[in-house]
Order: C-alpha cells, then structure tokens, then sequence
C-alpha cells in the first residue's frame, strides 16, 4: 500500500469538489437580504444554499444539514446572531465552523462579542457583491485546509493503529511459539500453554486489571517455564525424584526465563519476564528462586502461580495421574495464604465453572477421563 498516494489523491479529490459543494446557511430577518445573497451564490455556482429569516431554526436547520458555513445576521428579533453563535459553539465544540457576520453595527464591542462569540469574518451592510463572494470563498478555503488537515490526521492515525496491531499481533505469536518450545522441552504439550494462558487472562479480567493488561497476560503467561530450555535433559527428563543438587539446577529456571526473556521495554516481553522470574515464588515466602513474599510477589505472577499449579494437578503427567477438577480446586483453595495470594484462589473458587471451560477447550488427549 503506497499511503502517501492514497493520501495526496483523496485530499485532490476534496479540493476539487468540497468549495463548490459546501452546504451554505443565509440567516437574516430581513428577506430582501436573504433573496440578494442566494442569487448573488447561485451565480457564483455554489447549487447548495439554505436560508431562514426565523433565528429559531437555526439549530434545528444545523443539526439535519452540518453545514459549511453560515451567513449570520447579528441583530434578529427574539433571538441575536451573538445567541446562535453561543448555541453552536455548544454543539459544535472543537470543530471549525465558518460563521461571517452580517452586520450594520461596526461599533468595536459589536465585532468583539461576535469574535468572542467564535465568528471568523464580518460583513458590513449595506455590502458589496465582490465582497461577499472574496470572503466566502477565502473561509470556504480556510475551512478545506481544515477538513484536509483533519482527514490527513484521521489517515495517518489508522495507519499507526493498523501498523501496531500488526506489531503486537507478530509478538504475541512469538511468545507464545517460544512459551510452546519451552513446555516441549519439558515433556509437555502446547495444551498446556495455552490451558495455563487463558487462565490467566481470565484470572487477570476478573480482578478488573483491564483489557489491556488481561490480554497482554494471556500471552505473556505462555512464557512462564521457558527456563526449562536451559536445564540439562539428565535433570529435566529424569522419571524419579530429584536429588537435592538436581532440585537446585531445576529451581534455576525462572532465572533462566528473565534472560531468555531479557528486559526489552515492551510491555508484553517486560510482563514475561516478571511471570517467568516470579511465578514460582510463595505467598508466605518459601517459594524459589528468590524467596520473597506477599505483595513483594507481582500480582503477573500472584495470577500465574494459581493458573499454573491448577492445570499441572489436572494433567496426567508420566510420573503422575491427573487429579480431579474438584479436589486440585481444593487443594488450591487449602494454599491460600501459604502458597497462593488469598484475593486470587477466592476469585479463582468463584470462576470454577468457568475455568473448567477454559480447560474443556485446550484437552491433551489423555486428559478426557478427567473431567
């Protein structure tokens, strides 16, 4: 996509047509007035004038038709110019509305509470013909430049937009091709990832972290054991029980992760390596690599640490069967406090049925009978 094209040739193909199509309002209690301007733009081939004597009808009138630019008379019966113009300053807020006055009074307070008001010209009765028409086209100018400039900023903000969606979609990925090599490594499936994952990010939801967050956990989380590449397969893949000095290599993992992960600024690679570093920490300070407790503990890996434990309890491993829904639940609902932070296994025992959903969906095949 050549965007700089695109760009220059829609902005030509409103400088062509937007001058002439403008929608232009004439409003003046005086008809002569109102019939004098209509012919003086209709020979000037602008085919898109509305007209009102009634200042009342104004708003209604630019409500239905958002137009271009108004020709405003300031004094009209029961209703001023300098009113309307407070009136659409209201509705229109941050727009640029050309309003040009219409006015007999030159008087300086006049002129003043008009620009105060938020009108961009005057008009001085009785006028001229040149005139009128030099000083609409030179506002109608004003106001392409303006619609130009704002259609420009809206291009270049969905280009960002789609530029960093394609950003964040092509590290997410990476995360989680990387989350998945980890998890392979340890003898284990995808399934796994992604069940533990998405738990997370429910987890990460329901204590009202945000969209943001939640969905950058989801992805994030998928990374937690990506350590275990660096463990030797002597230790890794043993069947039996670890020796005190193999435990110790094996709790080296999480720091393995932090710098498999490194500490790039991006939020998702910076939320990846807080949960790999910490997701196997302990709420009451016993947990490794390095020993720390209760909130010291980043609530990344607080969500983890639950996510984590509960679908290793579920899953049949070669050294384990898997545990029941019910009573890996309770096992975790018995850890708060001690292993897990007490706010997370509450809302976790809340969602259960939505968690076993959750795991329903990512089933390894030898987890059916399980659930």
């Amino acid at each position: 996509m050549n965007f700089d094209l695109d760009l220059d040739e829609l902005v030509m193909t409103t400088a062509l047509t937007d001058i002439n199509d403008a929608k232009i309002l004439i409003v003046d209690d005086n008809q002569a007035n109102v019939a004098l301007l209509e012919a003086l733009l209709d020979e000037d081939d602008y085919p898109n004038i509305y007209s009102t004597t009634d200042p009342f009808q104004v708003m209604p009138m630019f409500n239905e038709q958002q137009f271009d630019l108004i020709l405003l008379d300031i004094r009209m019966p029961g209703m001023s110019g300098i009113e309307i113009l407070h009136d659409l300053r209201l509705v229109v807020g941050d727009d640029y509305l050309p309003v040009i006055v219409l006015t007999a009074q030159t008087d300086e307070a006049t002129r003043r509470q008009a620009l105060e008001a938020g009108a961009k010209d005057f008009i001085t009765k009785p006028f001229s013909d040149w005139e009128v028409l030099l000083r609409v086209r030179n506002t109608l100018q004003t106001r392409l430049y303006y619609t130009r400039q704002i259609l420009r900023a809206d291009l270049l903000e969905n280009e960002i937009r789609e530029r960093t969606r394609e950003i964040r979609e092509n590290q997410f990925e990476i995360v989680q091709r990387l989350g998945v090599a980890g998890e392979l490594r340890d003898n284990e499936t995808g399934a796994h990832v992604k069940r533990m994952s998405h738990i997370c990010g429910f987890l990460a939801t329901k204590r009202n972290l945000g969209f943001d967050y939640s969905e950058h956990l989801l992805y994030a989380s998928t990374m937690h054991d990506v350590g275990k590449i660096g463990i030797p397969d002597s230790i890794l893949l043993k069947s039996g029980s670890l020796n005190e000095h193999e435990w110790q290599v094996m709790q080296q993992h999480p720091k393995i992760g932090a710098k498999i992960i490194g500490n790039h600024n991006s939020k998702l690679i910076s939320l990846a390596r807080e949960v790999a570093l910490f997701h196997h920490e302990k709420w009451d300070g016993t947990g490794y690599p390095h020993g720390i407790s209760g909130d010291s503990i980043p609530i990344s890996a607080q969500i983890a640490a639950v996510s984590d434990v509960f679908d290793a309890l579920t899953s049949e491993r070669p050294y384990k069967s898997a545990w029941p829904v019910e009573k890996a639940a309770q096992e975790i609902e018995n850890c708060a406090g001690t292993h897990f932070e007490p706010k997370t296994v509450k809302i976790f025992i809340e969602n259960l049925a939505e968690i076993r959903k959750i795991k329903e969906s990512y089933l390894d095949q030898n987890d059916y009978l399980m659930i």
